[in-house]
């Protein structure tokens, strides 16, 4: 059977299509998220010293650059957020075991490495694996000029009633246009992702970052009265896709690289 030039231009065009997209998703970044809870002071300040002294030296070491470590801005809650950046999947699987035999990590982090059963360095460690969007595939360092200190770094999670849903809201981050609407009213994000594993799937997290407390709720009131947001909220293929949100206002650590 012969093939027509029209057809021959929808089979290229096709071709193009998927070489395009597979270029896309093979770009895409995975993030770790490790939270770790704790019982006092004295694990957190044992935490603190691992990760400034051992654990993002090591990392460095082994070429995974720029890790954001965060605290809560409400001191009542005592945990840790340790973001780390992968370039592909296999990198996060290997890095764990590269850290094993890393001499930096292990004579630095010897204190926390080697705590006792009855001496934890923290109560517990949650991990939640994020691939990236489409429309931001990897990580942005922050464009913010004022004190560390009153910087706010909101990491939101969206979770959705179904894996159908979730993937609508997905949608509605890349296709739809937040993506690009947050970054035109300076949210100034830090990541998109959709979560791959973790404890409140299926769910979307994403980091918006902020001078202070009051150009944080100057920027969401910029969002909320957006003609653009309500125009995109409004349409029917995006109804009913978050069933909860999840928000954290979180401040960089002095050691953290954002």
């Amino acid at each position: 059977m012969k093939t027509t030039f029209n057809q021959l231009v929808f089979i290229l065009c096709i071709t193009f299509f998927i070489s395009q997209n597979s270029f896309a998703q093979e770009q895409q970044e995975f993030y770790q998220l490790k939270i770790y809870s704790f019982d006092n002071e004295q694990q957190i300040e044992a935490t603190d010293n691992y990760l400034k002294n051992a654990f993002l030296p090591a990392l460095k070491d082994l070429g995974v650059a720029t890790i954001g470590v965060f605290k809560n801005r409400d001191s009542i809650i005592s945990k840790t957020y340790v973001l780390i950046p992968f370039k592909t999947m296999d990198d996060f699987l290997t890095t764990n075991d590269k850290l094993i035999t890393n001499k930096l990590h292990n004579s630095k982090g010897n204190n926390y490495l080697e705590a006792s059963h009855d001496n934890a360095p923290y109560k517990r460690i949650q991990t939640i694996l994020i691939k990236a969007f489409i429309d931001m595939p990897k990580m942005a360092l922050p464009n913010l000029k004022g004190p560390r200190k009153d910087r706010v770094y909101e990491l939101r999670s969206y979770e959705s009633a179904t894996e159908k849903q979730h993937l609508n809201k997905v949608d509605m981050f890349n296709a739809g246009g937040e993506v690009p609407l947050f970054d035109s009213l300076g949210f100034n994000a830090v990541f998109y992702g959709t979560v791959l594993s973790g404890a409140n799937m299926p769910n979307l997290i994403y980091m918006t970052t902020h001078e202070n407390q009051e150009a944080q709720k100057a920027n969401w009131k910029s969002f909320s009265d957006s003609p653009i947001w309500h125009k995109l909220k409004s349409k029917p293929e995006y109804q009913n896709n978050v069933s909860h949100i999840d928000k954290y206002m979180l401040y960089p650590t002095d050691y953290s690289d954002y």
